[in-house]
């Protein structure tokens, strides 16, 4: 059986249907926010292979536990000063009437995965008050259907290697209407790009290695309706987008996180394996493009 898949009309996350991108920086400091909210609660599965991640929420991504969709996901900067950013995410939908209806206000679920840019030359004095909260309110208020790569949101002060890190995105959509597509952060330990991951029997070190001073987070989503235990293999299979484009890793110093969304919108035709199996290696493929696109483009 062959599957034939083609970039989507804006070869970016927002292919998929009912998903907005919200991005902020803080020039000064190098640092900013990515936020990915769908317009309706989507399922959501996690894969977290790095040695040394930064995460939020992630266990209620369980199969085993009590939610089934989330509201948004977080994606930033400044190490797990970021994960504030989720705070001023979950504040800003909340506001707006978003997330769980079990109380006076709406509670959202807000998972959030982070990137270490603490020492990448921007101003960080900044006491008792970092930026990060005021960073994800904002990049909600920026959620648009177009999205930015390159120098931007949780990519701003990135470094991928020995380079530039950045914003990237990918998508693919097949002749039946499936859609998947990846947005990802690049700030690896390791050198990104297809020509250096594919350079075997050699290991560059571009980066100095300090436990959790790097990482790559990513978000993939899909049309498909799929639940959390199906949402967590296809992030489990998108990593092998990471290890086909940068090198070394998944090391004891990253922090590598792949988020999984599923709108819901398109039902299973066929048998669920099979349609996980394109699904994978498709956000797979999305993650190579993504990678190469924002160190890329970072970099002009």
């Amino acid at each position: 059986m062959h599957i034939k898949a083609v970039p989507g009309p804006t070869d970016s996350l927002t292919d998929v249907a009912g998903l907005k991108v919200g991005q902020a920086h803080d020039a000064d400091a190098r640092t900013g926010v990515t936020v990915v909210v769908p317009d309706r609660p989507a399922a959501m599965g996690v894969d977290v292979r790095g040695g040394a991640p930064g995460t939020r929420e992630t266990e209620a991504l369980d199969p085993t536990c009590l939610i089934t969709h989330a509201h948004a996901v977080v994606l930033s900067g400044g190490s797990v000063l970021g994960l504030a950013a989720a705070d001023g995410v979950t504040a800003a939908l909340s506001h707006k009437g978003i997330g769980l209806a079990i109380a006076p206000q709406a509670v959202p679920v807000v998972p959030a995965a982070i990137l270490f840019d603490l020492t990448n030359g921007g101003d960080k004095d900044w006491g008792m008050d970092p930026p990060y909260r005021q960073l994800g309110i904002d990049a909600v208020e920026a959620l648009s259907y177009e999205v930015t790569q390159g120098r931007v949101g949780a990519g701003f002060g990135a470094r991928a290697g020995g380079v530039q890190g950045g914003v990237g995105s990918a998508s693919y959509v097949t002749e039946d209407g499936m859609v998947v597509a990846a947005l990802v952060a690049v700030n690896s330990f390791g050198s990104a790009g297809t020509e250096e991951a594919a350079n075997v029997g050699a290991v560059n070190l571009p980066k100095v290695g300090l436990v959790g001073t790097n990482t790559t987070i990513a978000v993939v989503a899909t049309n498909l309706d799929l639940d959390k235990a199906a949402c967590r293999r296809l992030a489990i299979m998108a990593q092998d987008g990471l290890a086909r484009s940068i090198k070394p890793v998944h090391t004891p110093y990253d922090g590598d996180t792949v988020f999984a969304l599923a709108t819901g919108a398109q039902a299973i035709s066929g048998d669920l394996p099979g349609t996980l199996a394109v699904a994978g290696t498709l956000a797979a493929d999305c993650l190579v493009r993504a990678v190469e696109k924002a160190v890329n483009t970072a970099a002009g």
